[in-house]
């Protein structure tokens, strides 16, 4: 009895897993250098984790740290000559500790094209706009915009 609660249980558990969501890894350049890690949801969506290394560093005036996050989904049933359309939003956010802290964020909306090269690898370019919230030494609120093109790699 004890191996068929074990076998059901382990059934039910596998079949609420998303059906082999896709991993990515790969880098952007723009507005910031940034490197992420990419991993679908179902039915073309994702989610995007990025670090921002122009926005990271320790120096003798104190410890800057950036990065962000994005969810991304598909503009369905298009596609123009390999370039598919997507969409999303995300929060990008950065901290500055040392003389004079700071903490900045800056919710966006973001548009963007995909391109599959080869099997593994695709490219994008996106452009994104939102406000810009910083708090602490220079704290004030502004409108900020941005673009990148990246690069995404397809783990195994």
């Amino acid at each position: 009895m004890k191996k068929i609660l074990f076998g059901m249980t382990t059934l039910a558990l596998a079949s609420a897993t998303p059906a082999l969501a896709a991993n990515y890894i790969g880098g952007s350049i723009g507005s910031g250098l940034t490197v992420h890690y990419q991993s679908d949801l179902g039915a073309g969506s994702a989610i995007r984790y990025g670090l921002n290394l122009s926005f990271f560093g320790l120096s003798s005036s104190g410890l800057t740290l950036g990065g962000g996050v994005d969810y991304l989904t598909p503009i369905s049933g298009q596609n123009f000559g390999g370039l598919s359309p997507y969409y999303g939003f995300g929060l990008d956010a950065g901290v500055y500790l040392g003389g004079g802290s700071a903490v900045s964020i800056y919710p966006h909306v973001l548009a963007g094209l995909k391109y599959n090269v080869s099997a593994p690898l695709s490219v994008f370019a996106e452009l994104n706009a939102g406000p810009s919230i910083t708090v602490g030494s220079g704290t004030g609120i502004g409108f900020g915009y941005g673009g990148r093109i990246g690069l995404n790699y397809q783990l195994p």
